[in-house]
């Protein structure tokens, strides 16, 4: 098994990671690829990430805007909207809170309001981000995607598809460390899904370990991504259900250690079985 970061610092906590920790998703949008318009209405999203924290999530995860294949962009505004009550709620309610965002304005509230963490899908491209994280101390999520959700699914290619997204991830660890962002306070995702064909995807995840290995906290996002139907033929929800628990043990073992999940039982099991065997190593 390969050396994981053991520690997470987020808004001055230090998040002990050498169990995996579960994130669980939380969509407020109306289109999102898996459960697009089931939690539009404040009070249930509240209920469901509480639910999460209930069941083994040790972070919410908030997204206001789509980021499935081929989703179009929404106003600042709307996003705002949607995704300042449920952090609110939440944060009232003492979960830990992460903004799924890519826009300065969302991000910036979501912190006022409480959230610890920042994931942004477009890896801190926009300067603008950068500055709102630099002058927090909370944790940053930096993901890789080929192209923009509108393109991304068109026709991603790669030479060396690891090689090609660790060099990226560890440039945007550079450009946040550079900019002022702790170390200790960056996380990676490798954006299983995001501009990737199913062999892609599934090229990235049978190599975590050569992310792992650069002491940052690595974080897997494959819950109910399409290749995992394409693997197994079943694209029931339960049956993707499954299938991401699978994912979430095995990269367990190649050194990640946060997994964003819808379901966090199934993930929860399966974390805790990887966990005990790798303990018995």
């Amino acid at each position: 098994m390969t050396e994981a970061a053991s520690i997470w610092s987020i808004s001055g906590e230090e998040l002990d990671l050498s169990s995996g920790v579960l994130v669980g998703v939380l969509n407020v949008t109306p289109d999102s690829f898996s459960d697009g318009g089931e939690l539009t209405d404040p009070e249930a999203a509240i209920a469901q990430g509480l639910e999460m924290v209930e069941m083994g999530a040790a972070i919410v995860d908030v997204g206001g805007e789509s980021t499935r294949p081929g989703a179009r962009p929404v106003a600042e505004s709307e996003e705002l909207r949607r995704t300042m009550p449920v952090v609110e709620g939440l944060v009232a309610a003492g979960a830990r809170v992460s903004i799924d965002t890519s826009k300065p304005g969302a991000a910036s509230s979501a912190l006022l309001a409480g959230a610890v963490i920042v994931n942004d899908v477009t890896g801190f491209r926009d300067e603008a981000m950068i500055e709102v994280v630099v002058e927090s101390d909370c944790g940053v999520v930096a993901m890789h995607m080929q192209g923009t959700p509108a393109d991304m699914h068109i026709d991603p290619k790669y030479g060396d598809v690891v090689a090609e997204v660790e060099a990226y991830l560890l440039e945007r660890v550079d450009r946040l460390e550079q900019a002022g962002v702790g170390r200790e306070r960056i996380a990676i995702d490798p954006g299983i899904g995001f501009g990737k064909r199913a062999r892609h995807s599934l090229t990235l995840l049978a190599n975590l370990d050569r992310l792992a290995r650069h002491g940052v906290p690595v974080m897997v996002g494959t819950s109910r991504k399409g290749f995992l139907a394409k693997v197994t033929g079943d694209e029931t929800r339960a049956g993707q259900d499954r299938a991401t628990g699978i994912t979430t043990a095995l990269a367990y073992t190649l050194g990640a250690r946060l997994f964003r999940v819808h379901d966090v039982a199934k993930s929860r099991d399966a974390l805790a079985v990887a966990g005990a065997i790798v303990a018995n190593q």
